[in-house]
């Protein structure tokens, strides 16, 4: 048993699909089937279920991969405590963010910690808070950002900065007659007032969908809208153009001449921007170093 055995079968349960995890470890197809074949008969037990999507784990799969996750786990962790041992400015650091926040607020940090620690490489892995929070909990991950509502922070965790959840109206847009301007921190509006009029939503599995449903729970609202699994970039944009009311985050808000950013109400909503570490973890030097780089950079702001 060696450890690029175990990342096979991981990648398989990780992908439910053998011809998925071939691609993700850029193999052939048949390479990995021979390789799972062979493996679980010099096992003598199942570790996958065949069935017409995929795979799925079998009972000694399940407690298979569980034990091949804490392994390599232990692995990566001794080899950061060895650099870290060592006084390395050099290494790699997996950081989770979304392609959306990622793109607003992460580059002027790496900018600025590849100035102070350009032997580091940061690799970016762009997924929704659900799937970050996911990876960062298995050990994938050596930090991430994301976004949670009010109450939900993990206790391996820390607060960067608060970020406003507001609607994206278009100025030529009549939902516009309902905007007030009678408060210093930004325009607002009762969320109610756009009950007439298309909104574009983004799926309730992702941390903004289901704020927005929350939202619209709260104010017995059943929303307009043809599209409800659209990412937060697109809904944001096609909102831009006046085509239907979109939430977005207030960090993520580009200026534009002709489009207003509207609190929900006239307190706002705000989430948490928190940063995520793996459970039982201990931080080499360039982890500590990019984490309080990004609190740092982001003290005292709320968007």
């Amino acid at each position: 048993m060696d450890l690029k055995e175990l990342e096979y079968v991981v990648t398989i349960a990780d992908e439910g699909s053998i011809s998925r995890a071939a691609e993700k470890l850029y193999m052939a197809q048949s390479s990995l089937s021979q390789f799972l074949a062979r493996y679980e008969a010099e096992l003598g037990a199942r570790l996958f279920t065949r069935t017409g999507g995929g795979v799925r784990p079998t009972g000694a799969g399940e407690i298979f991969v569980r034990s091949a996750r804490e392994m390599l786990l232990q692995y990566q962790q001794v080899r950061a405590e060895l650099k870290e041992a060592d006084f390395a400015r050099s290494g790699v650091i997996q950081f989770g963010i979304s392609s959306f926040r990622g793109g607003a607020l992460i580059p002027p940090v790496l900018k600025r910690f590849h100035a102070d620690y350009p032997l580091v490489d940061v690799i970016i892995h762009e997924h929704n808070t659900n799937v970050l929070n996911r990876k960062t909990a298995a050990g994938e991950l050596d930090l991430a950002l994301v976004a949670l509502p009010p109450g939900e922070k993990p206790e391996t965790s820390e607060t960067v900065l608060r970020d406003e959840v507001v609607l994206v109206v278009n100025r030529s847009h009549p939902m516009m007659e309902h905007v007030r301007f009678d408060y210093p921190h930004r325009p607002w509006t009762d969320l109610a007032d756009a009950a007439p009029f298309e909104f574009l939503l983004s799926n309730p599995s992702t941390v903004l969908g289901g704020i927005a449903e929350r939202e619209f729970e709260a104010r017995d609202m059943v929303p307009l809208a043809k599209n409800r699994d659209l990412t937060a970039a697109f809904a944001m944009e096609m909102a831009c153009q006046g085509l239907g009311l979109a939430f977005t985050y207030a960090s993520c808000a580009v200026p534009r001449a002709d489009v207003e950013y509207v609190s929900l109400s006239r307190e706002g909503y705000f989430v948490d921007l928190i940063l995520i570490f793996p459970p039982n973890s201990r931080r080499t030097r360039s982890v500590r170093a990019l984490e309080a780089m990004i609190r740092d950079f982001y003290r005292g702001r709320i968007s």
